[in-house]
């Protein structure tokens, strides 16, 4: 006697969702707040959400279960969504806006760049630049700093001295403004009923234009120096820019050409550069808000370096930072959603999703689910010990995406937070104003809205001694 196997494709139940307006359904307060749209859908409906944005249904998922299936176990039925088309044209088709077997190619030839073994080389760099910017603000008689703007400038450095062996930092302010224009364009440009070509010389497109030119032209004169210098038979660093240069298809023996190369080395300093200087300010943020944990941080710090800088040796040894760092990510994901449109009919979470659906993966909410984080908007490390990430599920925490789409910089990104994060804070108090409320500006990235002005104060840093360990002060 055979039994029969329901089609998982089967079920005709859509998600909840609110209804929205008329025509324009819920898409005018996802331009409003859209992460005030989210956290309203999931307190109201659950987990997995459908929205009406004008014509597009969209899908917000908050679910580990659901997202692994997109992610991991039906990856193939799914590709980037449309919504990357702004992106596309800000960064061409290199990791993070290419598919299929482009994409794969170009990951293969980018991976070995991020191996452990690697990236120990790049910690001398890191605590360099930090050390210059700590000994910057100690020269500075400037009370008040635009702290996100520092962290933008540190982590832009830190990604040319690293993946490109140039020092960037009297460029960093032309180009931070250059990805802040570039980065609000393609946001915009996503959010338009109408998609205005970028050619059509409209005052934002011609911001855009200029933003991105800015951007081109600092990432090819650096690989036309680098092709000089091969050319003359000098030694060239063993960087980022030196293997995607050498890389040969492994078919074909093709080399990229330097589009391909200006597209990867673009997306490579967006997201190691953006981001985790989005983390950091969030991270500095929450330690001013909560000094309890500044202060367990700190004695870590000082209880392992004793006053010098990290090594890669010294990371395992300060997992409380690690701590501080994840949960900081939890509450303030710098991806806060990423996108996936159906490729095909498909039933996420027991419910449908037609061909064509667009499903946003919100790490900013998931975060908050409470059957994953009790008290979720509650700042504590402790959630991020060992035993406390074992009772929940893989994808219930995906700062970093997941599945085969897994951001490669992910063991880059960690030391690097890992690193400066205890020098900073060894050193300095960072603290907003008693009158300063936080704002965040959703675009590509999460960000806080305007900056984020702190008062710095120099402390004296605690010492420690095998017989007299460092406490908290």
């Amino acid at each position: 006697m055979s039994t029969a196997v329901a089609d998982p494709r089967a079920s005709n139940a859509q998600p909840p969702g609110p209804r929205g307006k008329p025509i324009v359904g819920s898409l005018l307060e996802a331009w409003d707040d859209p992460l005030a749209l989210m956290l309203g859908g999931f307190a109201s409906h659950g987990s997995i959400v459908r929205y009406k944005f004008a014509w597009i249904p969209y899908v917000v998922v908050a679910d580990a279960e659901a997202a692994q299936h997109v992610l991991v176990k039906n990856a193939r039925a799914y590709h980037k969504s449309p919504n990357y088309d702004g992106l596309k044209l800000m960064l061409g088709h290199g990791l993070l806006t290419s598919e299929g077997e482009f994409w794969k190619k170009q990951r293969r030839l980018a991976q070995p760049a991020f191996h452990r073994e690697r990236l120990a080389g790049f910690v001398r760099e890191m605590t360099a630049c930090t050390e210059d910017l700590l000994a910057e603000w100690s020269r500075s008689s400037e009370r008040t700093i635009d702290l996100h703007r520092a962290m933008m400038r540190l982590t832009f450095r830190i990604v040319g001295k690293t993946l490109l062996s140039v020092d960037l930092d009297g460029e960093a302010r032309a180009v931070g403004e250059a990805l802040d224009v570039a980065l609000h364009w393609a946001n915009d440009y996503v959010e338009s009923i109408v998609k205005i070509p970028p050619s059509w010389p409209t005052p934002s497109n011609r911001r855009f234009v200029k933003a991105k030119a800015t951007l081109d032209t600092l990432v090819m004169r650096v690989v036309v120096d680098r092709r000089a210098a091969m050319e003359r038979g000098e030694t060239v660093p063993n960087d980022l820019l030196q293997m995607l240069l050498e890389a040969k298809d492994a078919d074909t023996g093709e080399t990229m050409n330097d589009e391909q190369l200006k597209n990867e080395l673009l997306t490579l300093v967006l997201a190691g550069h953006e981001t985790t200087a989005n983390a950091l300010t969030f991270t500095l943020y929450l330690l001013a808000k909560h000094k309890d944990v500044r202060d367990k941080m700190r004695a870590e710090a000082e209880s392992v370096l004793e006053g010098r800088t990290p090594t890669m040796q010294d990371l395992p040894k300060m997992p409380y930072t690690l701590q501080v760092a994840e949960e900081a990510m939890r509450l303030y994901p710098p991806a806060w959603a990423f996108e996936r449109i159906a490729l095909e009919d498909d039933v996420v979470g027991g419910y449908a999703i037609p061909k064509g659906t667009i499903v946003g993966i919100s790490p900013y909410v998931m975060h908050r689910n409470p059957k994953y984080f009790a008290d979720p908007e509650r700042f504590d490390p402790s959630r991020f010990e060992k035993s406390a990430q074992s009772e929940r599920p893989k994808h219930a925490y995906i700062p970093f995406g997941g599945g085969p789409r897994t951001c490669i910089g992910i063991a880059f990104a960690l030391m690097e937070l890992q690193v400066l994060l205890p020098m900073i804070v060894r050193a300095w108090d960072l603290d907003p104003p008693s009158d300063y409320e936080l704002e965040l500006d959703p675009s590509v990235t999460l960000r806080p809205a305007n900056g984020m002005p702190v008062e710095r104060r120099a402390i004296t840093p605690l010492r420690s001694t095998p017989a007299e360990p460092a406490t908290a002060r």
